[in-house]
C-alpha cells in the first residue's frame, strides 16, 4: 500500500509529500502523481515515487493508482474544468482498488451556494457514487489568497472588497497540508466530512489594521459596491471571468459562508492554526 498525493507540485500537494516524509512516512511508501517529473525532482531525490499523469488525459491516470492505496485527490486549478478532470481520477481510483479517497473540497460542502463551490460539490457526489471509503477535507481560505497579493494593498494603502461585513476563518495552507498528512496517517477518518478553517475569523477592515501595523503603511479598508469591486480587478488585468468568481466569493463571506467555526482543522493537526499575523510577517518579508 502507497499512500498517494496527485498535484503533487502545486502548492499545497508538495506541502503533503514533505508533511507525509516529515511525519515518518517511509519514502518508498509515498507516491507523487505529476504531469511533469523534472518539477518534482526534488521529491524525487528524498526518495519519493513519481507516477506521470494529467487530469485532463483519463488515459494517463490508469498506471497512477494501485490497489490498496491511500490516494489524495487535490483539486484542480482550472475552474470550469474541475467536474470531468475529477471524475476521470475518480474513476482510475475506483478501477484500481483504492483503499480510501480524500478529497481537498470547500468549506460548507453542499451549503456553500457560491460559485467557486459548485464543481466541488459535483465532485463530492461523484466520489458518494463511486462507493470508495471517502473522506472531504472541506478546505476554508488560505491565508496565503490575500498575503501573497500585498503589493497592491501596499501600492494604494488600501484593501479593496465587497464583502460588508463579513468575516473569513482562514489559515495557512500549510495548516491544511497538515489536516490532510493526519488523514492519510491515521485511522478512523473514513465516511467523514471535516469542515475546515483557521481558528479566528477576522474582518476585511481588520485585515487591513494587521498590515497596516506589521508594514507601517497606513493601510485601511475600503468598502465598493460588487460592480465597482469587479471593475477595479478587471481594471487590474484580472481576466472577467475570475474577477466575477472573487466579487461571488466577496458576497458569499459577507453572508457568513466563510466564518468557519467547526475547530475541526485545529483538532486534526492538534494544535493552535497559523494566525494571519504570522501569515502577513512572513509575506512582507518575502
Amino acid at each position: 500500500m502507497s499512500i498517494v498525493v496527485t498535484g503533487a507540485t502545486g502548492h499545497l500537494g508538495r506541502l503533503v509529500v514533505t508533511g507525509l516524509l516529515d511525519a515518518g512516512v517511509p519514502a518508498g511508501q509515498v507516491v507523487a502523481v505529476v504531469r511533469n517529473k523534472e518539477k518534482a525532482a526534488d521529491l524525487a531525490a528524498r526518495g519519493v515515487e513519481l507516477r506521470v499523469a494529467d487530469y485532463s488525459a483519463p488515459e494517463t491516470l490508469a498506471g497512477a493508482f494501485a490497489a490498496g492505496d491511500k490516494v489524495l485527490l487535490i483539486s484542480g486549478s482550472e475552474v470550469g474544468q474541475r467536474v470531468p478532470q475529477h471524475r476521470a481520477v475518480i474513476d482510475a481510483a475506483r478501477a484500481a482498488g483504492v483503499a480510501h479517497l480524500v478529497y481537498t473540497g470547500v468549506l460548507g460542502g453542499p451549503a456553500a451556494d457560491f460559485d467557486l463551490a459548485a464543481e466541488h460539490k459535483v465532485t463530492e457526489q461523484a466520489i458518494l457514487d463511486s462507493g470508495l471509503p471517502y473522506t472531504f477535507l472541506r478546505n476554508g481560505w488560505y491565508h496565503e489568497n490575500y498575503t501573497e497579493h500585498l503589493a497592491p494593498v501596499l501600492a494604494h494603502d488600501a484593501v479593496v472588497g465587497s464583502a460588508s461585513t463579513g468575516r473569513v476563518a482562514s489559515a495557512a495552507r500549510a495548516d491544511y497540508a497538515a489536516a490532510a498528512v493526519a488523514v492519510l496517517t491515521g485511522e478512523g477518518h473514513e465516511g467523514v466530512a471535516y469542515e475546515l478553517s483557521g481558528d479566528t475569523a477576522w474582518s476585511f477592515p481588520e485585515y487591513a489594521a494587521e498590515v497596516a501595523a506589521h508594514s507601517g503603511r497606513p493601510v485601511t479598508y475600503q468598502e465598493v459596491s460588487p460592480a465597482e469591486h469587479r471593475a477595479v480587478l478587471t481594471g487590474a488585468g484580472m481576466p472577467e471571468p475570475i474577477a466575477a468568481i472573487l466579487v461571488d466569493v466577496d458576497a458569499a463571506i459577507g453572508r457568513g459562508l466563510l466564518a468557519g467555526g467547526s475547530g475541526d482543522l485545529a483538532r486534526l493537526i492538534g494544535r493552535p492554526t497559523t494566525p494571519m499575523g504570522e501569515a502577513i510577517v512572513a509575506a512582507l518579508k518575502g
